[in-house]
C-alpha cells in the first residue's frame, strides 16, 4: 500500500462511537465553528473557487431541495473569508480606508438598492398590464373612432349623455355576438400557444409553486427570464379572452420572477439562497401590492399564505418593496383616476346591528364556496391531467369559446370581472346606473340576472382554473361573491322597502337610505376570497384599503371569521395548498398540526445504501451513481458497517469525481477514501465541502487513491429513533435539512427525508377518509367517453357539409387514449420528480390518491 492510503487507519467502532459527539453538540459545533472562521488562508482563493463551482452546478439541478443548514454555515463562512481579504487591502497604517467604509456602506445598503430596483420594475410592469388587459377587454365589444389605441373610459373621457367616440363594431347585434365570440378566441388562442411553445411554467396562477420554492424546492426555469416575459404577454390575452381566470394570483408569479432576474445581477443574492428567499418573499408582497393596491395587505399576504420563515428583517424589505411598486404603479396612474385598482370604492354610510345576520350568510356562503370550488376543481384538475394534457391549446381556446357563448347575454358576464366588481361595489345615490341595477322596478329581474351570473361563474371557475394559460382565482372568487353579496343586498333592500315600519329596522334613519346594496357586493367579495384561499387578516386589511372605510372592518371581520369557520369544516388549506398535495410537491405546511402518535422510526427509509470509508474503488463508486438517483449517502465505518461518520451530497461526490479526473490521470481501480481528518475542532458541513487535497497530492499517488474526506459532511443531523414523527417534521420546517440521519447509540438505523414523512401523511389521509376511487375514475371515463363522441360527430359533420376539403384531427393525433407521456420540462412532471434519497412507492403517486 502506497504511502498516501496507508495514512488512513480504521479506528475501532468502540473509538468512533466514543468520539462522535452527540446531536447537541453537533449542532453547536456548526455554530461555534461558523462563528470562529477557522480557516487555512493558504487554500482560500482553491476553496472558493471550488464552493462557486459546486453552487454553479446546485443552480441546475431541477426538483432538488435546499439544505438550509449547510447554506447558513457556507455564507458564514463566506462572510469571514471577504471581511479578511478586504481588510487586508482596505487597511492602512493600522486605520480603516475610506475605500473600505466605502464598500461596507454598499454591501450593507445592496439589499435596499435590490428591492428598490425591484419594486419600480413591478409597478410598471403592473401598469403595463393593467393598460394592455383593459384595451384588449373593451376591443371585443367596440372601438375608438378618435383613437383605435384606447378603450372605452378613455376614449369616452368626460361624456355625459352617451359617447359618440366608441362604436360598436356593427348595429346588428348577432355580428357583435359573433365577433365578441371570435375575439375570445384568439386571444386564447395566442396565450396557449405563446405559453406552450416558449414557456409552460408560465401556465397557471404560480403562487403554490412560489411557497415550494420559498421553503427550498429547486423548479429550473420557474422563476428566469422567458418565464417573466411570456407571463407578461400572455397574462393580458388570457384575461381579455374572458376565461373566469384572474390576474391577481398570476401578478404575484411575474413579480417573484422579476425579483429573481434582478437579484442574479448581484453576486450577494446569485450565491446565497437564504438571501434570495428574502427578496422573493418581499416580491411576493409586491405582487399583491400591485394587484389590489393595497401594500400593508401584500406584506400581510406574504406573512399568512407564502412564507415559511419570515423574519423581522424580511418584513420590512417586504414592506419596502411593497411601498416602492405601488408608489410607482400610483405614479403611472394607469386609469387616469387617482385609482390604483379599477374596482376601488368609498362609502360614506355606516352600517346597522341588524344587518349582522345578513353578513353572517355572506360568511356562510364563503366558506361553502371555497370548499365547492376546491373539491371540483381538483377533480377537474385530474381529467385534465389525465385526458387532455396533449390538448393544452385546444383546451384553452375552445374553453375561452364556450365561455364567450354563454356568458354574453348576462350583463354581468359580458363584461371583465374587475369592471363588473366596481359596478357591483358603487352605491346607488350619485353614482352611473348600469342597465338599471339601482331602478326598484327592474329590482327583480337583476336578482334573477345576479344569481345566472353567481351559478355561471362559479362552474366556469371550476373548469377553467388550471388550463395552460396564466390564470389566477382570486378575481373571479371576488367577481362570484360580489354578485352573490348585491343579490343578497337588493333582497335586503326590498324586504326593507316592504316592512319600512318593522322593529326590525327601527335603526333606520328615516331620511337616509337604510340600505347600501354596494356593502353586501364588497363583503361578499372578500368572503369569496377568503374562502377559495384561507387567509383572513390578510383578506380584511386588503379590504379595507380598496374602501378606505373604517367603519367597515367589524363587518368584514365577521364576514371572514365566519367564512374560516365554515371552510375550517370541510378541510384545512385554501387552493394553493390543495394544489401543492395535487401536484405533489414536498412541502411541509408549517400553518399544519399533526398529531401521528408514532416515532420516526415507523417513517424512516431502513434500506439505505451506504458508502464505507475506505475499501471501495473509482469503478464501482460511478457505478453506485450510475444505478440510482438517491440525492446522498450515509458514510459508515469500513469494520463496523453500523457506526454513522457521516454524509456526502449527491452533487459533491459527482463534482469531486470529475475534478479528480480532470486534475490527474486516476485509474478506474483507485482506492477512495471517506475518513475525515483526525481532528477534534468542530467542523462545519460548509467548511468540509468546499476544500479538497488534489493539488497536494504526488502524481504517482494521485493515480491510485483519492481523497473524499473534505467533501463529506461529518456533522449531520441525527436524532433518535424514538423520536416522535411531530417533532422531526418540526425540525424540517424550522431548520430545513434535506435529511435527517436516525441514529441508536452512535450505529446508523435508517434516514429520513420531508418526502417519507408526507408520504405516511397520504396514507393516514387515505385511511382516515375513504375516498371513493373506482366510481370517480369510472365518471371521469365516461365524461372522455362522451367528449370523444361529440369531438368524432363534429369532427364527420364539418368534413361532411365541406365535402371533404376541412378535416380535423390527424392520424397521429387522434383523441383517444388517456395522456401517459409528460415532458420532462413539463410542469406537470414534478408530481413524480420529489427529490430526496428513497425509492418510489407507487401506491402513494398522483394517480392513486
Amino acid at each position: 500500500m502506497n504511502s498516501r492510503s496507508s495514512s488512513f487507519s480504521t479506528p475501532s467502532p468502540l473509538h468512533r462511537r466514543q468520539s462522535r459527539p452527540s446531536v447537541t453538540s453537533r449542532l453547536s459545533f456548526a455554530v461555534s465553528n461558523a462563528e470562529q472562521g477557522q480557516h487555512d488562508p493558504s487554500r482560500g482563493g482553491a476553496e472558493r473557487q471550488i464552493e462557486q463551482e459546486i453552487d454553479e452546478i446546485r443552480r441546475y439541478e431541477d426538483f432538488t431541495t435546499i439544505d438550509w443548514v449547510q447554506d447558513a454555515a457556507r455564507e458564514e463562512l463566506r462572510r469571514k473569508a471577504r471581511r479578511r481579504e478586504h481588510a487586508g487591502s482596505f487597511h492602512r497604517n493600522g486605520r480603516i480606508g475610506w475605500r473600505r467604509k466605502l464598500w461596507e456602506s454598499y454591501d450593507a445598503g445592496q439589499a435596499w438598492i435590490v428591492v428598490t430596483l425591484i419594486g419600480a420594475a413591478i409597478g410598471l410592469n403592473a401598469a403595463f398590464l393593467n393598460i394592455v388587459t383593459e384595451w384588449l377587454s373593451d376591443v371585443k365589444l367596440g372601438y375608438c373612432t378618435t383613437a383605435f389605441y384606447l378603450n372605452e373610459s378613455f376614449c369616452c373621457w368626460g361624456a355625459e349623455n352617451g359617447c359618440a367616440q366608441w362604436h360598436r363594431w356593427s348595429s346588428l347585434w348577432p355580428v357583435n355576438y359573433l365577433l365578441y365570440i371570435v375575439f375570445s378566441f384568439v386571444f386564447a388562442l395566442a396565450s396557449a400557444s405563446l405559453v406552450k411553445s416558449f414557456a409552460p411554467y408560465a401556465a397557471g396562477s404560480g403562487i403554490s409553486e412560489i411557497k415550494c420554492i420559498i421553503a427550498g424546492f429547486v423548479m429550473k426555469g420557474f422563476l428566469g427570464f422567458w418565464t417573466l416575459l411570456i407571463k407578461s404577454i400572455c397574462l393580458p390575452l388570457a384575461i381579455a379572452s374572458g376565461l373566469s381566470v384572474g390576474k391577481e394570483g398570476p401578478s404575484v408569479h411575474y413579480a417573484v420572477c422579476t425579483g429573481n432576474v434582478i437579484s442574479r445581477f448581484f453576486e450577494k443574492y446569485k450565491r446565497n439562497a437564504a438571501k434570495t428567499r428574502e427578496i422573493l418573499s418581499a416580491c411576493a408582497a409586491a405582487g399583491v401590492a400591485v394587484a389590489f393596491g393595497s401594500p400593508i395587505g401584500g406584506v400581510l399576504f406574504s406573512l399568512e399564505e407564502m412564507s415559511s420563515y419570515f423574519p423581522l428583517k424580511t418584513m420590512w424589505r417586504s414592506y419596502f418593496c411593497a411601498l416602492v411598486a405601488t408608489a410607482v404603479l400610483a405614479a403611472m396612474n394607469p386609469f387616469r383616476t387617482g385609482q390604483l385598482v379599477m374596482f376601488q370604492v368609498k362609502y360614506d354610510r355606516s352600517w346597522h346591528f341588524f344587518e349582522v345576520i345578513f353578513y353572517i350568510l355572506l360568511g356562510i356562503f364563503g366558506g361553502l364556496y371555497g370548499a365547492f370550488v376546491m373539491k371540483w376543481n381538483l377533480r377537474a384538475q385530474a381529467f385534465r391531467k389525465k385526458y387532455l394534457s396533449k390538448y393544452a391549446v385546444l383546451e384553452a381556446t375552445l374553453l375561452a369559446a364556450a365561455t364567450a357563448l354563454v356568458c354574453y347575454p348576462n350583463m354581468f358576464l359580458r363584461i371583465d370581472m374587475t369592471e363588473s366588481m366596481e359596478i357591483l361595489f358603487l352605491e346607488c345615490e350619485g353614482a352611473h346606473d348600469y342597465n338599471g341595477l339601482c331602478e326598484a322596478k327592474k329590482r327583480w329581474r337583476m336578482v334573477l340576472s345576479l344569481a345566472i351570473a353567481t351559478v355561471l361563474r362559479t362552474f366556469l371557475v371550476i373548469i377553467s382554473y388550471g388550463c395552460k394559460v396564466p390564470a389566477g382565482i382570486f378575481v373571479p372568487s371576488m367577481a362570484i361573491g360580489a354578485s352573490f353579496g348585491r343579490m343578497v343586498g337588493i333582497l335586503v333592500e326590498a324586504l326593507h322597502d316592504s316592512f319600512p315600519q318593522s322593529r326590525f329596522f327601527a335603526t333606520c334613519e328615516p331620511d337616509v337610505p337604510c340600505i347600501t346594496p354596494g356593502t353586501y357586493a364588497f363583503l361578499g367579495a372578500g368572503a369569496a376570497l377568503s374562502g377559495i384561499m384561507h387567509i383572513t387578516v390578510s383578506v380584511v386589511v386588503i379590504m379595507f384599503e380598496l374602501t378606505g372605510a373604517l367603519t367597515y372592518i367589524l363587518p368584514t371581520m365577521i364576514v371572514v371569521g365566519v367564512t374560516k369557520a365554515v371552510g375550517e369544516r370541510f378541510g384545512k388549506g385554501g387552493i394553493a395548498d390543495r394544489m401543492i398535495w395535487f401536484n405533489g410537491f414536498p412541502f411541509l405546511d408549517t400553518k399544519e398540526e399533526h398529531t401521528f402518535g408514532v416515532p420516526v422510526s415507523r417513517v424512516m427509509t431502513s434500506t439505505m445504501t451506504l458508502l464505507p470509508t475506505s475499501g471501495l474503488d473509482l469503478r464501482s463508486v460511478e457505478k453506485l451513481l450510475a444505478d440510482n438517483r438517491f440525492q446522498g449517502f450515509p458514510i459508515v465505518e469500513n469494520g463496523a458497517p453500523d457506526v454513522l461518520v457521516g454524509y456526502i451530497g449527491r452533487t459533491e461526490l459527482r463534482y469531486a469525481i470529475d475534478r479528480a479526473k480532470r486534475e490527474q490521470a486516476v485509474m478506474p481501480n483507485a482506492r477512495c477514501f471517506f475518513t475525515p481528518p483526525a481532528s477534534t475542532a468542530a467542523i462545519t458541513p460548509a467548511s468540509a465541502a468546499p476544500p479538497v487535497s488534489f493539488d497536494t497530492m504526488s502524481s504517482t499517488s494521485g493515480q491510485m487513491s483519492i481523497d473524499f474526506s473534505r467533501f463529506i459532511d461529518p456533522t449531520p443531523l441525527a436524532v433518535h429513533p424514538r423520536l416522535p414523527l411531530e417533532t422531526v417534521m418540526e425540525v424540517f420546517k424550522k431548520m430545513g435539512p434535506r435529511v435527517i440521519l436516525i441514529e441508536y447509540r452512535g450505529q446508523l438505523k435508517g434516514l429520513v427525508t420531508v418526502k417519507d414523512c408526507l408520504k405516511y401523511q397520504f396514507k393516514v389521509e387515505a385511511h382516515d377518509h375513504a375516498r371513493e376511487d373506482s366510481s370517480l375514475l369510472e365518471r371521469q371515463e365516461h365524461l372522455w367517453q362522451l367528449i370523444q363522441r361529440a369531438a368524432g360527430w363534429f369532427a364527420n359533420t364539418t368534413s361532411r357539409i365541406s365535402r371533404g376539403r376541412i378535416r380535423l384531427g390527424s392520424n397521429h393525433e387522434h383523441i383517444g387514449s388517456p395522456t401517459t407521456h409528460r415532458s420532462p420540462t413539463s410542469p406537470t412532471s414534478t408530481s413524480r420528480m420529489l427529490d430526496e434519497s428513497d425509492n418510489d412507492h407507487p401506491s402513494l403517486e398522483l394517480d392513486s390518491r
